[in-house]
């Protein structure tokens, strides 16, 4: 027998084996029913208009592409060179009911999906207050949205709720059916905030404020998260965030008045060097003006806001004494001044050789990059 023929005489029996494989899998599918999709069943309205638009968009698509590929399958076998019952018209060119359906069904579509972006874009501005709580339940007209300042530290999270004067790390809440309002910053690099069972992901920039609208509609702990790469302690930069009913929330504002301690502006600073895996940490007591001040790029004393530059600068600049403000105006050193940088982080920044030419036998690995443990490289921002 040749070897061609030992081939095509094994093949049934490979094709007899992968289909066997295949069936011996089919009892493990419902171990997958414990996969928690948090993106198509969130908790919260707006992430559920957004699950609505990928589902009718997917689906608009798919008008499209399902009539494509089975017509392609559909010709492929009939037209297959063994079957001599196909009819064949060399002489056929040009239909004008094909043309017409080949260029309307898709101008149909496409009209459909920008109507649809449109209406989606303006509705879900993440700037734009919530206009409902629910379907079918605007928002009343005395409700007083929850508003929450996050800063995006390296590498956790830091919540202020300035109505009741508290702040926390790597825990947020809030009460069901209550409007949030989060102001959004970083201190370092940029980052992506990102609850998606509350609403879509939005970015953390330091210098700037972005914001969210959103409001949870169910009780219970869901999973936040960055869902962008800002450095070697990414991957832990998570939270939970807790949907809780009146007496909960006000449960959980207790809990950090009386278990918390107080964010002064030393704290912060000691809070903001580069560090992992930070527990849950509540502070019952918050610096005047400090979300201002990481927000104006000051926390630091001695460093100039940014609405201290702007106004210098409307007023067409200081001249001469601009020099004066050099220092005051330098905040990516800020990490290397106080030795948290690991060595070889960034070296344009931190004049030190590249990483990868520290020694492989050392063992740093720490939050703040002294004794044992390595620091966190520094980060560049602006």
């Amino acid at each position: 027998m040749t070897p061609s023929a030992m081939q095509v005489s094994r093949a049934p029996g490979s094709a007899a084996r992968r289909l066997l494989r295949g069936v011996l899998l089919l009892p493990l599918l419902p171990l997958l029913a414990g996969c928690n999709l948090q993106v198509m069943f969130p908790s919260g309205d707006v992430a559920l208009q957004q699950r609505n638009l990928v589902v009718a968009s997917t689906g608009l698509m798919l008008l499209i592409i399902v009539p494509v590929i089975a017509l392609t399958l559909l010709f492929a076998w009939r037209y297959r060179a063994s079957n001599t019952q196909a009819r064949h018209d060399p002489d056929w060119d040009h239909s004008t009911a094909l043309e017409v359906v080949i260029w309307t069904a898709p101008l149909m579509i496409i009209i459909a999906l920008g109507a649809l972006t449109w209406i989606s874009t303006h509705t879900l501005d993440p700037f734009r207050p919530l206009s409902r709580i629910e379907p079918g339940k605007p928002v009343p007209a005395d409700t007083k949205p929850l508003e929450v300042q996050v800063v995006a530290l390296d590498w956790k999270w830091l919540f202020f709720y300035p109505e009741y004067g508290v702040a926390v790390v790597n825990e947020a809440a809030a009460p069901v059916d209550r409007p949030i309002t989060f102001r959004i910053t970083a201190s370092s690099v940029m980052n992506a905030f990102y609850i998606p069972a509350l609403a879509g992901m939005i970015y953390a920039m330091p210098g700037m404020e972005t914001k969210l609208h959103a409001v949870i509609n169910k009780e219970g702990a869901y999973n936040g998260l960055s869902s962008h790469y800002s450095g070697t302690g990414f991957s832990h930069m998570t939270f939970k965030f807790h949907g809780l009913d009146k007496d909960g929330f006000d449960k959980w504002i207790a809990k950090a008045k009386a278990e918390g301690k107080d964010l002064s502006r030393d704290a912060y600073l000691e809070l903001e060097r580069p560090s992992e895996q930070v527990p849950v940490t509540y502070y019952s007591s918050v610096a005047d003006g400090l979300f201002g001040s990481i927000l104006g790029m000051c926390a630091i004393p001695g460093k100039m806001c940014m609405h201290e530059m702007m106004a210098i600068d409307a007023k067409g600049g200081a001249g001469k004494d601009s020099r004066e403000n050099a220092e005051r105006l330098q905040y990516d050193n800020r990490h290397a001044e106080r030795g948290d940088e690991a060595p070889g982080a960034n070296g344009p920044a931190s004049h030190h050789a590249p990483r990868s030419d520290k020694p492989s036998d050392s063992k740093d690995h720490g939050p703040h990059g002294k004794g044992e443990n390595s620091p966190a490289p520094n980060q560049l921002n602006n």
